[in-house]
């Protein structure tokens, strides 16, 4: 994959690198209903103000893309796709939750030889309701075997009580970032605009460009402002 082309600017040329941000999203036939359908909504949503924080910064140009797990793991959008392009297209919810397939995937996909040679760290951000019905470990070791994988700003939400929420820890591996706990649609919705944006300017901002920095994630909101928190609003 080639790096993007230096930015036209006043006074001569601005390097700008990719920033890839990937959905990894549990599809078990837990997800059915008002979570898989609120997850499609809230992506949706955010698209437009993924759009203007990218704008926003001359220094990346964001590249969005998919990978849904339940039995089994695939590729819901495998082309790293400007955010400009990106359209969201409707997941549907059934079988398992093989989270190690999908980790195994994405480290594919995260090999040096795959990825710009000059780049942001990219952001994964996991959604998922259950706990892995496959060797969780093994996935995430091949993630943290690449040198792209171990540097990700790696964010996880859960979806239900019943969530392994050790396991989101240990997807994270950075005790300064909790998994978030969404107890009803508007947090997901919150949590899902939160990730979309502030997470994605403090990854893009110019000092995540050195190898040694480490990238500040801001506080998540309890609710995103603008959204109305019902108290019986639950799963």
């Amino acid at each position: 994959m080639q790096d993007v082309q230096d930015l036209e600017m006043p006074g001569g040329k601005l390097a700008s690198r990719q920033l890839h941000f990937i959905w990894i999203v549990d599809c078990s036939s837990s997800m059915t209903g008002k979570k898989i359908n609120m997850l499609n909504f809230a992506v949706r949503e955010v698209i437009p103000s993924m759009k203007d924080v990218a704008k926003a910064n001359p220094f990346a140009q964001v590249m969005v893309r998919a990978l849904k797990f339940s039995s089994g793991a695939q590729w819901h959008i495998a082309q790293p796709t400007v955010i400009d392009d990106f359209k969201w297209p409707d997941l549907t919810a059934r079988g398992v939750t093989d989270l190690g397939k999908a980790l195994t995937l994405l480290a594919e996909e995260l090999k040096v030889e795959k990825m710009p040679k000059r780049a942001f760290p990219p952001v994964l951000v996991l959604i998922s309701d259950g706990q892995p019905t496959d060797n969780f470990k093994k996935g995430l070791d091949a993630l943290m075997a690449q040198p792209w994988g171990k540097k990700a700003v790696r964010i996880a939400i859960g979806v239900e009580e019943d969530t392994d929420y050790e396991v989101l820890k240990q997807f994270i591996g950075n005790p300064e970032i909790e998994p978030l706990h969404a107890d009803t649609p508007t947090q997901l919705l919150s949590y899902i605009k939160w990730a979309s944006t502030e997470v994605l300017k403090a990854a893009s901002a110019p000092a995540s460009q050195t190898s040694d920095s480490k990238t500040f994630i801001p506080e998540p909101p309890t609710i995103w402002p603008g959204t109305n928190n019902k108290v019986d609003d639950v799963w």
